[in-house]
């Protein structure tokens, strides 16, 4: 099977600090915030920076949308525009024999030439199709800017928020079809077709969903009766679609940090949906099922370790547990001390992570573990200062970061 991964989620995006006036953005993997949390606006004061940070991602990340899945400049194999597509990125084509000495054309080479596998290795033109670098950056958007409605009481920022909801799901000129048919697609004459492992492109859902909980549950006038109704019905049919799809049916079924992810997208779905109870089942399935083999009693993950950049791995799986973790205390389930068979927990698997070095070229960065560590450190404490003498010693103005605004150590 494919074990390949969207360009998106191996290198984080980081812009240069002087695009912004301070914290550099960075599209960190995943999480969920808890709506309340924001809308009640009881911020300690050491959240001021992250506050400002947070309102500077929302206007930076305002100036480069809306975002489409109609924006792209080759379509599916269906010829729908409206249908998300993008390419498997660890795939190359071998075009010897094909065309003889002809040059052949982009497009001849995507249909005619065989692909193959080079783990790890980025076809650089996977991003000629972009739809997946446009959900991710449409996520953050979405995200903080629903965050800066309630932070500044800006009514642009929510009304930001709908309109990329709006563009994304809902306009029938902009509009994506509710599937993911053709995601992560195998090119070549054996190819044309999607792959379980394109579900992770929506790996993000959950920064999504927030970000329309506090609209929704804020009462934002931005946030209309017809857009949410529609919305919903266009989550409604997604979620069919992933319930009866071979492809997402067989990304369920992933042990390792693709089926983490799965259950971020499904459950935060499901709770946007107002299916209390079938994302209690999801999410109950997730730590009973494939949870139970991911932490070792070390505290390793032995299924991102054996990949080609095991820090990253490690971070980016860490990341979708502790997301699942969020979503189940939204439901008012209890999963931050559930052990795997192997006896760990999701703090353990922290602990072992944050005392691995980071010594191969290529992998990392060491600041995709910096969230989850500030996460740890708000849930289970940290009297002894390790998670925030971690932080500080890789930033020491990890304070100011967006994600400290609802994750102060305790």
């Amino acid at each position: 099977m494919l074990h390949s991964l969207i360009a998106g989620l191996f290198v984080l995006v980081v812009l240069p600090l002087n695009i912004l006036a301070g914290e550099a953005y960075i599209d960190f993997d995943n999480d969920f915030v808890d709506p309340s949390y924001i809308l009640a606006k009881k911020f300690k004061s050491s959240t001021l920076g992250a506050q400002t940070t947070v309102t500077e991602y929302a206007d930076f990340l305002a100036a480069q949308g809306p975002w489409s899945v109609i924006n792209k400049t080759a379509l599916a194999p269906s010829g729908n525009i409206h249908d998300y597509l993008s390419w498997a990125p660890y795939w190359w084509p071998n075009c010897t024999g094909i065309g003889n000495t002809s040059q052949l054309t982009p497009q001849q080479i995507w249909v005619e030439c065989p692909y193959y596998d080079r783990d790890g290795l980025f076809n650089p033109d996977r991003l000629l199709v972009n739809n997946t670098g446009a959900f991710e950056t449409m996520s953050d958007a979405v995200l903080y800017n629903a965050i800066a409605w309630v932070l500044t009481g800006a009514t642009k920022y929510s009304a930001n928020t709908a309109h990329y909801i709006n563009t994304w799901f809902v306009n029938p000129a902009t509009a994506q079809t509710p599937n993911l048919e053709y995601a992560q697609m195998h090119r070549g004459p054996a190819g044309q077709v999607g792959d379980h492992t394109g579900l992770l492109d929506f790996h993000q859902m959950s920064k999504l969903v927030s970000g329309v909980l506090i609209l929704r549950k804020g009462n934002s006038s931005a946030w209309t009766t017809t857009i949410n109704s529609k919305f919903m019905q266009w989550v409604a049919n997604y979620i069919d679609w992933v319930n009866k799809s071979p492809l997402a049916q067989a990304e369920k079924a992933s042990t390792n940090n693709h089926g983490s992810y799965f259950y971020n997208q499904l459950v935060s779905l499901q709770i946007l949906v107002g299916d209390v109870k079938g994302a209690k089942i999801s999410i109950e399935g997730y730590f009973s099922g494939i949870y139970q083999g991911q932490i070792s009693s070390t505290g390793e993950q032995p299924l991102e370790a054996s990949r080609t950049h095991p820090y990253h791995y490690r971070s980016y799986n860490l990341a979708a547990m502790i997301t699942n973790a969020r979503l189940g205390e939204y439901l008012g389930l209890n999963f931050w001390n559930t052990t795997t068979s192997g006896g760990a927990t999701i703090k353990m698997a922290a602990d072992f992570a944050m005392a691995q070095k980071l010594t191969e070229v290529g992998d990392g960065p060491l600041y995709e573990l910096y969230p989850s560590l500030a996460t740890v450190a708000s849930v289970y404490g940290d009297p002894g200062g390790k998670y925030a003498a971690f932080l500080a010693a890789g930033d020491s103005s990890y304070r100011q970061s967006a994600y400290y605004l609802w994750d102060q150590e305790r």
